[in-house]
């Protein structure tokens, strides 16, 4: 299991999911027991595909002329995904329907420094 994501799940109950993809290294783990949890081959995929072509697409937004792009936030039925750009790649959470993720931002944000 990468290092963000040991020191992210001690630190958030909320966090049921984290992806660390850094220069094509692809790192996922998963609390265990959870309810409403997609397939590992779909995180794979949303890992290798969705989640670098959605922050591709806003951070060039972001620079054009809204002040670049921290983070971006989705709202799945089952839980969010908080998808944070990192050097090389990125950083995602899977994070509890219940939960709110905003101060889950300065968490990755401290973890990723």
């Amino acid at each position: 299991m990468h290092p963000f994501a040991v020191q992210l799940f001690a630190r958030s109950p909320d966090i049921r999911y984290v992806a660390v993809y850094l220069h094509g290294d692809l790192q996922l783990a998963q609390r265990p027991g959870l309810q409403g949890a997609s397939a590992a081959e779909s995180d794979r995929y949303e890992e290798l595909l969705v989640n670098p072509t959605v922050l591709l697409l806003t951070r060039q937004r972001g620079a054009i002329d809204c002040g670049g792009l921290e983070y971006v936030l989705i709202r799945y039925g089952n839980f969010y995904t908080l998808a944070y750009p990192l050097d090389g790649g990125h950083i995602s959470l899977g994070i509890e329907p219940d939960a709110d993720p905003i101060p889950l931002v300065a968490l990755v944000r401290e973890v990723t420094r």
